[in-house]
């Protein structure tokens, strides 16, 4: 993935904000890439334009070559739940669901409901919670709910995980089971891995860090 002089400018009456400016990256695939910077820098716009959920003002992000904010609406949705998984600080579960059911949605768009649910019951499996499988959101722990934004991350086999502070509600214990799993998907499934955090931990670990300040790409 390539972002080629993107900006994200919003208006404030007659004046421009740029919440980026100027932002030029390359990630590589299988990367491990921690993003840091202050509240307000512009980290959470960058990975939403990046994974197409938010159209930039000016650039290119480029994947395989092609502009994906060149592509229809329906094209860019498709390439979003193929190519993409999204781990948000907040996990945004939908709380009328099961458990498995909150997993398993974005897989019924490319699959039958016996692989998808088959899918989502492995994933879960695996995140050692298939055990509230039945379960709706509001009666799991952080760390569950964390478990399970994972897996519905996961479910479509993404080549590029986007996480948004995916400790930032978490207690300690946790947060490193979270980021253990993420850094073995990096390692031993080939996932590029982007995370936006305020983890010195995990800064630590990554490939390589990358610091954003005032919407723009600053030595770390």
């Amino acid at each position: 993935m390539e972002l080629v002089s993107v900006d994200k400018v919003y208006k404030n009456g007659e004046k421009d904000i740029f919440a980026l400016r100027d932002i030029n990256l390359i990630l590589r695939e299988s990367e491990y890439l921690a993003i840091i910077g202050p509240s307000g820098a512009g980290k959470s716009t960058l990975i939403h334009i990046m994974g197409g959920l938010q159209t930039p003002t000016k650039g290119e992000v480029l994947f395989q070559g092609r502009n994906i904010y060149k592509m229809k609406d329906s094209s860019i949705s498709l390439w979003r739940s193929k190519v993409v998984g999204f781990v948000f600080q907040f996990y945004h579960l939908i709380e009328e669901l099961t458990v498995l059911e909150n997993v398993a949605i974005p897989c019924l768009l490319f699959e039958n409901k016996r692989n998808a649910f088959k899918k989502a019951k492995e994933l879960l499996k695996y995140l050692g919670i298939e055990e509230k499988s039945e379960a709706v959101p509001s009666q799991l722990s952080g760390g569950e709910k964390q478990k399970v934004a994972i897996a519905r991350a996961l479910v479509n086999s993404p080549k590029v995980i986007l996480c948004d502070e995916p400790t930032g509600n978490l207690d300690r214990d946790s947060a490193q089971k979270v980021i253990n799993f993420l850094e073995w998907l990096n390692v031993n499934e080939g996932k590029t891995l982007v995370i936006v955090t305020h983890n010195t931990e995990i800064v630590k670990r990554a490939d390589r860090v990358m610091k954003i300040k005032d919407g723009e790409i600053r030595k770390s």
